[in-house]
């Protein structure tokens, strides 16, 4: 019988078993999660999950009876560490191997470690997993002090989260805004702004020297201009990096933080496929490669390599995009920004019920971002579909319907 193997306990992976069946695959598909926990998804962990409204069930893509019912086989705290492409077996931990006819990686990625004098200690924690996310929450009790190094999604969400349990939080960033390789100073100054309002201790341009700590515990933060932050909770926010062991080890083509492959999300080996956030693929639309970590692409590139792992012939075509809720600010955001020159934003931004938008030279349209208004998305996307230049004056105008641009 046909084997599909799927490297990968997280949403992309669940999301890959689903489509297989909904496909009419009657082989044996087998999944191998590195967590103890069945699929679920992520941005809960620092939003919903953080603050308390949320529990893992509700985020838990499917029961334990889906897996049963539908006959995948889900093997938990399974560390895939090789694969050998040219025999088509993934080695597991006990020395045994699986044969496989077609594998799918969804291997995701990693928090960032950085190299700071007191990361080791008890009260230092990165924020990936549900276990993290338990850790960090059970330290959240009103009046506590956390501190965040880094004001990436994570670090910024996780700061609202804290801050609707009345906890005092303070961030250090190294750049002169939070969100700004995202964003852009335009709107990460918004960023900037909602946080402080919300009496989070935001210093940008800082650098931690160290976590300081007393009989092994961290107490703070220690920057470099000698200022120092108290704190009885360290989260470190670096970043992520994508974890690519396991396609290394079969041989397939890696470049720019991720693995190549072709619109359908076939790698180099014409047997992998490759989903989610170590998916460096080729885009059709945009005409250049894209590697998003972003829950959608874990949600929906897998449907699309699994047609093709089936036979059939599909392209990724979805365009980039991710949300965030912090506070009473709730957005949507489709597209890349990369390389823009003009920001044009629409509505009331001091109110923050706005869209904004980022022009290339031309006035073409990069990408925009919904704020608290949740019915521009599908006009957003079109304009950037459209590829045409527009008028900036018509597209701040909101009495302008996007369609009409």
């Amino acid at each position: 019988m046909t084997t599909i193997a799927i490297v990968g306990g997280g949403l992309a992976g669940a999301k890959a078993a689903e489509a297989l069946r909904e496909q009419d695959f009657d082989g044996d598909v087998v999944i191998f999660g590195v967590e103890n926990e069945l699929p679920y998804e992520r941005p809960p962990l620092s939003k919903e999950f953080m603050q308390g409204s949320k529990d893992l069930p509700e985020f838990t893509v499917h029961d334990t009876d889906w897996y049963l019912d539908q006959r995948v086989e889900f093997r938990p705290g399974t560390r895939i560490e090789k694969v050998d492409a040219a025999a088509k077996t993934v080695s597991l931990p006990d020395g045994t191997t699986l044969t496989y006819d077609k594998l799918l990686l969804a291997t995701g990625s990693s928090s960032r470690v950085i190299d700071l004098p007191g990361a080791d200690s008890s009260g230092v924690h990165y924020l990936r997993t549900i276990d993290d996310a338990r850790a960090i929450r059970e330290t959240l009790t009103e009046g506590s002090r956390l501190a965040i190094v880094g004001a990436g999604w994570i670090g910024m969400e996780v700061a609202a989260s804290a801050r609707e349990r009345g906890v005092e939080v303070a961030i250090a960033e190294a750049s002169k805004l939070p969100l700004l390789r995202a964003l852009g100073p335009e709107v990460a100054q918004i960023f900037a702004d909602l946080h402080r309002e919300h009496g989070v201790d935001l210093r940008t341009e800082v650098k931690v020297a160290e976590i300081t700590t007393e009989n092994g515990v961290a107490t703070g933060l220690r920057l470099a201009d000698g200022d120092t932050i108290a704190a009885d909770t360290v989260l470190i926010a670096a970043g992520a990096v994508p974890n690519l062991d396991v396609a290394e080890s079969a041989g397939l083509d890696v470049d720019g933080g991720g693995v190549l492959v072709n619109a359908g999300l076939r790698s180099s080996d014409p047997d992998i496929y490759v989903v989610g956030d170590i998916a460096n693929a080729e885009h059709p639309i945009l005409e250049r490669r894209v590697r998003v970590e972003h829950w959608a692409n874990a949600l929906n590139q897998p449907a699309v390599a699994v047609t093709n792992m089936l036979g059939g012939s599909a392209e990724y075509e979805n365009l980039p995009y991710f949300f965030t809720d912090q506070y009473d600010l709730g957005m949507e955001y489709s597209g890349l920004a990369d390389g823009y020159e003009k920001v044009v934003f629409r509505g009331d931004v001091p109110g923050r019920e706005f869209v904004v938008f980022w022009l290339d030279g031309d006035n073409t349209v990069l990408a925009g971002m919904q704020v608290n208004i949740w019915d521009q998305l599908d006009g957003i996307k079109q304009l950037i579909l459209g590829g045409d230049p527009v008028d900036p004056d018509a597209l701040a105008d909101s009495s302008v319907a996007l369609a009409d641009l």
